[in-house]
């Protein structure tokens, strides 16, 4: 666990597992791989790289982003085709969430932590804006995207320019967070059904 999207991450699958929601996890660890079944309920993989030597964040995250495709097919397979959304927290996996959505037919929730433009103060490099392309893409191809905040919510429409009826916002800090993201998930899983 790294950092408090680790957390936050662990928090909210502890609590769906509880509210005898299915939870699977697809999360990268550079030396365990495969399948913990947590005494809660949640199901988390664990993958590696496939690749080991990188030039920078993107080819990591581009190759590894190839593997969390393949874990997450294998589950949505061996479910026989019962995974109704998918959740993606922040940029990294946007890739696989594009493909299994687009392959699948799975709609997915793009869940902001941050903006490149909040965490880099040259957002406007080469470098950066590789980045912000793929945020934008999970903007676009997201059926629905969740931010803890207003101010977030703002950002993501000044920046990205999305519809503010796509966004939603959960605050982690209200007493109903859990059921929020529930009645989130439930609107997609309709959307999934039609």
């Amino acid at each position: 666990m790294v950092g408090q999207l680790s957390g936050y991450v662990n928090a909210l699958s502890t609590q769906l597992a509880n509210q005898k929601v299915e939870v699977n996890v697809v999360t990268y660890d550079d030396s365990i791989r495969g399948l913990e079944k947590d005494p809660s309920g949640v199901n988390t993989y664990r993958v590696n790289n496939p690749v080991r030597t990188h030039v920078g964040v993107l080819t990591w995250v581009l190759t590894l982003n190839q593997e969390v495709e393949r874990v997450a097919a294998d589950i949505y397979y061996d479910s026989n085709k019962k995974i109704d959304l998918i959740d993606v927290f922040d940029w990294h996996f946007i890739p696989s969430a594009v493909t299994l959505k687009n392959a699948l037919n799975i709609p997915f929730i793009y869940s902001v932590e941050s903006l490149e433009d909040q965490r880099s103060p040259n957002a406007s490099s080469s470098y950066n804006l590789a980045i912000k392309s793929i945020e934008w893409l999970g903007f676009f191809e997201a059926t629905k995207v969740a931010v803890k905040s207003e101010w977030m919510k703002e950002e993501v429409i000044r920046i990205y320019k999305v519809p503010k009826e796509k966004i939603c916002v959960v605050s982690t800090e209200s007493a109903t967070w859990i059921k929020d993201i529930i009645k989130l998930y439930s609107s997609l899983a309709e959307v999934k059904k039609r």
